[in-house]
């Protein structure tokens, strides 16, 4: 047997579906299928994968860090390091935007923001706030009005 068909054996001899270890867990139902089914290039990789497996284990009463050690001896020791990594990098290689057509939109689409808040900017001054200086500028200062006679 293979460490994912074992974990599902586990699964099944409690009768415990994979539904209700996605809602208990919050772990996403095609990660628990990869798991079962030893598809790790499906799972997330690295420290993910052994969060995944930890909180199956924990939901399903199992001796977590046995199932973390089966699981590391599941696999050749010269295999494992190499295939975390590669698989942490695909992980952050999906999660990062891909340059292209979409970058290139959100870019002008930023540019149009900002030029129409400096054109809303400039409309609040030259229209609103101008006006307002300029009829302050023009009228006499209070102590001169005072001093002014009515003649």
């Amino acid at each position: 047997m293979s460490f994912g068909k074992d974990l599902q054996q586990e699964r099944e001899k409690r009768g415990v579906t994979l539904e209700s270890i996605v809602e208990g867990t919050k772990v996403s139902m095609r990660y628990l299928r990869a798991l079962e089914a030893d598809d790790y290039a499906q799972m997330p990789g690295g420290v993910f994968n052994k969060g995944i497996i930890s909180n199956y284990c924990s939901f399903l009463g199992l001796d977590e860090n046995e199932w973390l050690q089966q699981w590391k001896s599941s696999r050749p020791q010269s295999d494992r390091d190499l295939v975390e990594f590669a698989e942490f990098a695909e992980n952050v290689k999906r999660s990062r935007p891909q340059r292209g057509p979409n970058m290139r939109r959100r870019f002008w689409g930023a540019v149009l923001m900002l030029l129409a808040l400096a054109a809303l900017a400039w409309g609040a001054w030259h229209y609103v706030l101008k006006p307002r200086m300029r009829g302050t500028d023009t009228s006499m200062p209070v102590s001169a009005s005072r001093n002014a006679s009515p003649h």
